[in-house]
């Protein structure tokens, strides 16, 4: 008899657990470091932001462990529950009184005491429809009208409500996932590439037609050409890698955070942590971010359901996505998204589900199937 007390899939999958608190870590720290000078100037105190990101990561904590420990199978039973929900917050952050407008978007719900970003929790929501459709639909996976089409109407489902706040940059993500976890599980390349004809067009009147996308996109390319004021941004982000150096500024010392650089703690964090920490400290960084996503990857390809390895793929795209654009934003690769840095960036939303996200990942990865269960099923 076997008294061997099952090991509890935060434990099992250290590979996950601990670069990702290392990163929650850093992300404290590092938002205290980018945003006291702000904190001191809109709330009289050094510690506004760093109270609200302790209270941010205990409560990620917590969901974290209880998404760890949620079978991840149970998701095939909640996956329209789940649709249904992000979709009634989409359309709830449009209602006036429910959403809050700021900068003329309508991107946060307002609930009392609690305030939340809608978009991020429809990107989870659409994964885990997406892995229990494309799971359900595997026999006829490669059919346009079973492994295609119905998953191109839910993800324009959710296009048409996010436009309306705006936010293009959510749909792009959006579509990036959707189109990645179609064709992991098997839709046809010629069918993915089918709606191009549409929207090469659409995207080109969302960008080009429209002011101030258009001005970052111009700015992209040129950012110095306008440097106190198109390019201002991107320009400070750039002299803060810049005077960062091998090993930094130190904690604390850079300047680009007093009042230099907008959004110092939240989509510009990246920058802070090259001037403070250096070429060193951002390295560190992108190796614990490449330690998750291998072990994301390794799950994917190693889960005991196709569900599970469909769904640990969105999931994984989803952590690999978002810190490509944040850096890339940063470094100037990409034209200027406001796009959170997973796990460091100042947020409750982003950072709760991240840890969701986490969780799940944990949850399949201990169900894993070893390599000679691989070959016994095979």
């Amino acid at each position: 008899m076997d008294n061997t007390r099952p090991v509890h899939p935060i434990f099992k999958e250290r590979l996950l657990l601990f670069p990702a608190l290392m990163l929650c870590g850093i992300g404290i720290v590092m938002v205290y470091s980018a945003s006291s000078a702000i904190s001191m100037q809109t709330h009289n105190t050094l510690f506004y932001f760093l109270q609200r990101q302790i209270l941010f990561f205990c409560i990620s904590l917590g969901v974290l462990v209880m998404a760890a420990s949620f079978p991840h199978r149970f998701y095939n039973k909640l996956a329209y529950v789940i649709l249904f929900t992000a979709l009634i917050c989409l359309t709830a952050v449009l209602i006036p009184g429910l959403g809050i407008e700021a900068n003329g978007a309508h991107r946060w719900l307002d609930l009392g005491m609690i305030r939340f970003q809608p978009a991020e929790f429809a990107k989870l929501a659409l994964i885990l429809f997406l892995g229990y459709s494309l799971a359900k639909k595997q026999p006829m996976i490669t059919d346009f009208s079973v492994g295609f089409m119905p998953h191109l109407l839910i993800f324009a489902l959710f296009a048409v409500l996010i436009i309306f706040q705006p936010d293009f940059g959510t749909i792009v993500v959006l579509g990036m996932i959707c189109w990645g976890m179609m064709f992991v599980a098997g839709v046809k390349i010629r069918h993915l590439l089918t709606p191009l004809p549409v929207i090469i067009p659409l995207v080109y009147f969302l960008v080009f037609k429209v002011e101030y996308r258009l001005t970052r996109i111009l700015t992209f390319l040129d950012p110095w050409e306008d440097p106190y004021n198109a390019g201002y941004q991107i320009t400070h982000s750039l002299k803060a890698f810049g005077s960062g150096g091998l090993f930094g500024q130190g904690i604390g010392l850079g300047m680009q955070k007093m009042h230099y650089l907008p959004e110092p703690h939240t989509d510009f964090i990246f920058s802070i942590i090259g001037e403070e920490l250096g070429l060193i400290g951002v390295l560190a960084i992108l190796i614990l971010y490449g330690i998750i996503l291998a072990r994301g990857c390794h799950i994917a390809r190693n889960a005991d359901t196709v569900f599970g390895a469909i769904t640990a793929a969105g999931l994984t795209l989803y952590l690999g996505i978002q810190i490509i654009i944040n850096t890339g934003v940063s470094l100037s690769v990409f034209p200027t998204k406001g796009l959170t840095l997973p796990f460091i960036s100042y947020g409750g939303t982003s950072l709760i589900i991240n840890m969701a996200v986490m969780g799940i990942l944990m949850n399949i990865g201990a169900t894993c199937l070893t390599p000679s269960e691989k070959e016994g099923r095979s």
